[in-house]
C-alpha cells in the first residue's frame, strides 16, 4: 500500500466533494483548502477556510497532508510556490502552467503535433483587428486566463462588430464540427496510462448539459481520441486524471482544450464503471495502481442547473437514475447544483 494517508485538495466545490468520497472508500482522508463556501466540507475529514494569501494557513495545510492535488486549475502561483516548498503537488506545476493560459495550452498542443483551432495572440484591444484579419470570422475571442462554462468568451461574426473581452485574449478560428467528445484519461506515477470511453457532449449557453456514452462515433475515431489524450499526459509527465475535449470534424479530430483535473464530462463513470474518475484520480495521486475503467453500461449524464433542482423528487422515483446533489445553498441560473446518471436500458 501507499504511504500516503491524507490528501490535500485545493478547492472545495463539487469536484472536491466527490474526490473526498472516493478517497474515503480507499481508507484515505482529505483535507480541503477553500477560501469560500465548501460543499466538499460536508464530507471531507478536515477543512481549512482561508484565503490563498494567508501564508500561515497555507503552510499549516501543507504540513498536515502527504500530497496535494486540486479541483480547479486557477490556483494562485504564489500559493503553489509555498505549498510546493513543503509537499508534492500532483498533477505537477507544468500541467497547471499549460492549462491556465489558453495561448500556452494551444502552443503546447501544436508543438506536440496535435491539431487545434487556428489561433492568434491578442494581448490588447489594439491587436484585435490584426488577429481578425489573420484568423477571419466567425471566430471566438477568449480570455487567456480564467473563464469557464462560456464565461470570458465573445463570438465575433464580422470585423466591424468585434467586442473586446477586457483582458489579454486569444482569438480562435471557427471549427465546423459535427460532434464534441471528451476523453477522461489517467496517468500513474509509474507511467501507467488508462482512459475511459469517450463521451459525447452537448452544451447549451456554454454550459455542459449532457454527456452520453458510448458516443456513437466509429471505433477508429474513439481509439484515436484515446491515443491523443495519452500523448498529452505522457508529455506532461502527468499524475492524476485529465479531461481532454475534442471536436470531430470532416478532417478528423481537433483538440479544443485540456483540464488537469477530474472533469464534468466524466461524471458518467460513477454509474458506468467499477472504478470511476474520482477514484482513479485518488489512486494516481496516492501512488496506488490505476483501476479498471472498463465501461459496463450505457449512460447519459445530465447536469442539474439552477431550477433543475425542482425536478429532484421526480428523478428520485425513476428507475435507473442515480442522483448526485452537491449541497449548495442557493439555486441560481447557470449554477450547477448536481447531476444525474441515467442508465440506458
Amino acid at each position: 500500500m501507499s504511504e500516503i494517508r491524507t490528501i490535500g485538495i485545493l478547492g472545495g466545490g463539487q469536484l472536491g466533494r466527490m474526490l473526498s468520497v472516493a478517497a474515503s472508500r480507499l481508507g484515505l482522508r482529505c483535507h480541503i483548502y477553500e477560501p469560500g463556501a465548501s460543499p466538499a466540507g460536508d464530507v471531507a475529514h478536515v477543512v481549512t477556510n482561508a484565503p490563498y494569501e494567508d501564508h500561515a494557513a497555507l503552510r499549516a495545510f501543507a504540513e498536515s497532508v502527504d500530497v496535494v492535488t486540486f479541483e480547479f486549475e486557477n490556483v494562485p502561483a504564489e500559493a503553489l510556490d509555498l505549498i510546493e516548498s513543503i509537499v508534492e503537488v500532483r498533477p505537477n506545476r507544468r500541467a497547471l502552467t499549460v492549462s491556465q493560459d489558453r495561448l500556452t495550452e494551444k502552443t503546447f498542443l501544436n508543438d506536440l503535433g496535435l491539431r487545434t483551432a487556428p489561433f492568434a495572440d491578442v494581448p490588447d484591444e489594439v491587436a484585435l483587428a490584426g488577429a481578425i484579419s489573420k484568423i477571419g470570422t466567425p471566430s471566438i475571442l477568449k480570455t487567456r486566463r480564467l473563464g469557464y462554462d462560456g464565461k470570458g468568451q465573445v463570438r465575433i461574426d464580422s470585423p466591424d462588430r468585434a467586442e473586446w473581452t477586457g483582458a489579454p485574449s486569444v482569438l480562435e478560428g471557427f471549427v465546423d464540427f459535427s460532434a464534441e467528445i471528451s476523453v477522461i484519461v489517467a496517468r500513474a506515477a509509474d507511467g501507467q496510462v488508462a482512459a475511459f470511453d469517450p463521451g459525447l457532449n452537448v452544451h447549451q449557453g456554454g454550459i455542459l448539459q449532457t454527456t452520453t456514452v458510448p458516443c456513437g462515433l466509429p471505433a477508429r475515431v474513439t481509439t484515436d481520441a484515446v491515443l491523443l489524450a495519452g500523448r498529452i499526459v505522457q508529455a506532461l509527465d502527468y499524475i492524476g486524471v485529465m479531461g481532454v475535449e475534442l471536436f470531430f470534424t470532416a478532417d478528423g479530430l481537433i483538440i479544443n482544450e485540456i483540464a488537469p483535473r477530474v472533469h464534468n464530462s466524466g461524471h458518467w463513470t460513477q454509474a458506468g464503471c467499477t472504478v470511476d474518475q474520482f477514484e482513479q484520480h485518488i489512486r494516481a495521486v496516492a501512488g496506488l495502481p490505476l483501476g479498471d475503467g472498463s465501461r459496463y453500461a450505457e449512460v447519459v449524464m445530465e447536469n442539474l442547473i439552477g431550477d433543475d433542482l425542482e425536478r429532484v423528487p421526480a428523478l428520485l422515483r425513476e428507475t435507473g437514475v442515480q442522483v448526485h446533489l452537491y449541497g449548495k445553498g442557493e439555486a441560481r441560473p447557470g449554477r450547477k447544483m448536481g447531476h444525474i446518471n441515467r442508465i440506458v436500458p
